[in-house]
């Protein structure tokens, strides 16, 4: 299912302008390179227009949210949309503080987005308008379940209709959808939520896949999730803790193939 998508990214590589977290962008930028794309780490307003124009993609991630950056992002998003770039929005910690809601809010004003990625708690903050996270953490009433998985998959539907972006939603189990169509995605492990910036990565990954399937954007981030828990799942089987779990996650996906992924991809679609 996800074989061609790999295929593109290593064909086509794509260049990465994030705008994203402090506390791991390093880490986000080496997995965009693992994931066969090239990072750009740039985040001051007097040059995100210039550098997101010679760009394939952009990550607003707004982890560690500061008043300077919001207006670089804004100029950045805009000048994504004005050159048709793909944007991927991470709403880390919508719900924890007026400010992160309240510039989660101007962005979707602003900004056209391709991907909004968050765990449960982020996206129900979006789908609503307001909401409560713990931190950057979902919180556990929030949790998605087996009995409730569809449920939370209508809601990303429902915020994909309304955006008009793909929507993903990263826990136990992920979720990837559009307005007509969900994935239900299930590879990953446990110990990938004990290490900083698993989600970070994960937006660096997708916004290179997307940079090279711009034509098939749930499918291709679709596959980044599925990319990501996979090499998560054989870089647990290698670590001897989380430390080098961040090391072997890198690693094993700077060597992942597309055969390896259409075989590990544990995935299921409902229209």
């Amino acid at each position: 299912m996800f074989e061609d998508i790999l295929h593109n990214v290593q064909k086509h590589p794509s260049l990465v302008h994030c705008i994203t977290n402090y506390v791991t962008v390093n880490d986000v930028a080496n997995m965009v390179l693992a994931s066969g794309g090239s990072p750009i780490m740039a985040d001051d307003k007097s040059e995100v227009e210039e550098i997101t124009s010679i760009c394939t993609s952009l990550v607003i991630n707004i982890g560690t949210l500061n008043a300077r950056t919001v207006e670089a992002m804004v100029l950045a998003g805009k000048r994504a949309n004005e050159l048709g770039h793909p944007v991927i929005l991470d709403p880390v910690g919508a719900g924890a503080s007026s400010m992160r809601t309240e510039t989660v809010k101007r962005l979707l004003k602003e900004v056209r987005f391709s991907v909004i990625r968050g765990n449960i708690s982020e996206i129900k903050t979006v789908f609503e308008g307001s909401g409560a996270t713990l931190g950057v953490d979902a919180s556990e009433a929030d949790a998605v379940t087996e009995e409730n998985l569809w449920e939370a998959a209508d809601m990303a539907k429902r915020l994909s209709a309304q955006t008009g972006a793909v929507v993903v939603i990263t826990g136990a189990t992920d979720i990837a959808a559009d307005e007509h169509k969900a994935f239900i995605l299930r590879n990953g492990d446990p110990m990938m939520a004990k290490i900083t910036g698993t989600g970070c990565m994960l937006d660096g990954v997708i916004a290179g896949f997307v940079g090279s399937n711009q034509d098939r954007v749930l499918e291709a981030a679709a596959a980044a999730v599925c990319a990501m828990g996979y090499c998560g799942e054989k870089a647990r089987a290698k670590c001897e803790g989380t430390s080098s779990l961040r090391m072997h996650l890198i690693d094993v996906m700077s060597s992942l193939t597309a055969d390896e992924l259409e075989r590990g991809a544990d995935v299921e679609s409902r229209i």
